[in-house]
C-alpha cells in the first residue's frame, strides 16, 4: 500500500509518499480501507516537527481518515466488514498515523457512520468537534448569544460559523477578501469584517451598537489579541485556541482591568484537554456525526487532492488560501 512519512521535519517537501506493508489488525482491531483523509494544522505541525504531542520519527502525520471496514479482529462485535467508519487520531494512543491506504486501529477508537454519509464530508468532522467544544463547553455555564469568529473562512472557522448559526447565535466573522466574505455568509455569518481594510474592534462595536459580543474566538493571538477585550459584552469571554502570531505583547491583566466593569474573561483552549476524557471527546464527535447524518451541517470542502499529491495539499494549507477543509483521497 501507499502511505506518507516524514523522516526529516520541514516544509511540504518533507512529506514522502512511500510503499508500506498493509497493517494486520489485532484481535480487538479493525482494518480500514481509506476513502478520505483530512488535512489540517496538527498534520502540518507534525510535518514541521513542532507538535507538542509529536510522534516519533519517521512519522505519519495524518490525523483523520474515513473509509470502509476491510477486516475485523476476532474480538470485535460492534463493527462489520463493509461498514462506513471515521477514525480520529485523538482516539489513538498517539497522534498521526492516518495518511495511509489502509489503517488498523482499535475498534473502540472508531466511529460508525450511516450508509448515506459522504466519507469526504465525514473526514471534516474533527473541525466540528473542536468547534462544538469551543462554543458549548469552553465558555462557561451561560451559552453565548453572539460571537466574533476570527478567520471565519478557514477549516475550524467555517465550522464555528455553521455551528454558532445552528445554535441561534449572532455571528460576526473576519475575512481577508470578498470571496471569503461570500463563503462566510454562505456558512451562516450574519456580518463580515474585512480585517485588512477595516478596524475589527471599531466595526464590531458599530455592528452591535456599542454593546459588543459574548464570545471572541481567536486562533491568531499576537499583538492584536488584547484589543478584542474592548468588544466583549458583560461577562464576555476572549478565547484563544491557537497562537499563530505569537503571544500578546502587553500586560494582559492590566488590559483586562481597563474593562473590569464588564468582568471580562480570557481563556486558552486546546482540544488536548480531552485526551484523558474519552467519554466527553466521543460524545462531542457523536453530536456532530448526528448533525451530518441529519443534514443539519454540510462541511465545506475547499479542495481535493490525491494522497500522492500530499505536498500540494500541504502547500495549500500553508498558504491560507483554503475556504473550509482540504481533503485527500487515495
Amino acid at each position: 500500500m501507499k502511505a506518507v512519512l516524514v523522516h526529516t521535519p520541514g516544509g511540504p517537501e518533507a512529506l514522502d509518499y512511500v510503499d508500506a506493508p498493509v497493517p494486520v489488525p489485532g484481535a480487538g482491531d479493525v482494518l480500514i480501507r481509506a476513502a478520505a483523509f483530512g488535512v489540517g494544522q496538527p498534520d502540518a505541525l507534525i510535518r514541521r516537527g513542532a507538535y507538542k504531542w509529536m510522534p516519533p520519527l519517521p512519522a505519519n502525520p495524518g490525523n483523520d481518515v474515513a473509509g470502509i471496514v476491510e477486516a475485523v479482529g476476532a474480538d470485535v462485535a460492534d463493527l462489520k466488514v463493509g461498514q462506513k467508519v471515521l477514525l480520529s487520531a485523538r482516539d489513538l494512543p498517539q497522534r498521526g498515523g492516518c495518511y495511509a491506504e489502509y489503517v488498523a486501529a482499535p475498534a473502540s477508537a472508531v466511529h460508525a457512520l450511516a450508509d448515506h454519509v459522504a466519507l469526504e464530508e465525514a473526514v471534516c468532522l474533527a473541525n466540528y468537534q473542536v468547534a462544538f467544544a469551543l462554543l458549548h463547553e469552553a465558555t462557561g455555564p451561560k451559552p453565548p448569544g453572539s460571537v466574533l469568529v476570527i478567520g471565519a473562512a478557514g477549516g475550524v472557522g467555517s465550522a464555528l460559523v455553521q455551528l454558532a448559526h445552528l445554535a441561534g447565535m449572532r455571528v460576526i466573522g473576519t475575512v481577508s477578501s470578498p470571496e471569503k466574505a461570500d463563503f462566510a455568509r454562505a456558512m451562516g455569518a450574519d456580518e463580515v469584517i474585512f480585517y485588512r481594510s477595516e478596524t475589527v474592534v471599531d466595526r464590531v462595536l458599530e455592528l452591535t451598537a456599542g454593546r459588543g459580543v459574548d464570545l471572541v474566538l481567536d486562533h491568531v493571538c499576537g499583538p492584536e489579541f488584547a484589543s478584542y477585550l474592548k468588544v466583549l459584552d458583560k461577562w464576555g469571554t476572549l478565547l484563544s485556541y491557537n497562537a499563530f502570531a505569537g503571544l500578546p505583547e502587553v500586560n494582559l491583566m492590566g488590559e483586562m482591568r481597563k474593562y473590569v466593569g464588564k468582568c471580562p474573561g480570557v481563556r486558552c483552549f486546546s482540544f488536548h484537554i480531552y485526551d484523558d476524557d474519552r467519554d466527553s471527546r466521543r460524545r462531542m464527535m457523536r453530536e456532530v456525526i448526528g448533525m451530518l447524518e441529519s443534514g443539519a451541517i454540510r462541511p465545506a470542502i475547499s479542495a481535493r487532492f490525491r494522497l500522492g499529491d500530499v505536498r500540494k495539499a500541504h502547500a495549500m494549507l500553508d498558504s491560507g488560501a483554503a475556504l473550509g477543509k482540504i481533503v485527500m483521497t487515495p
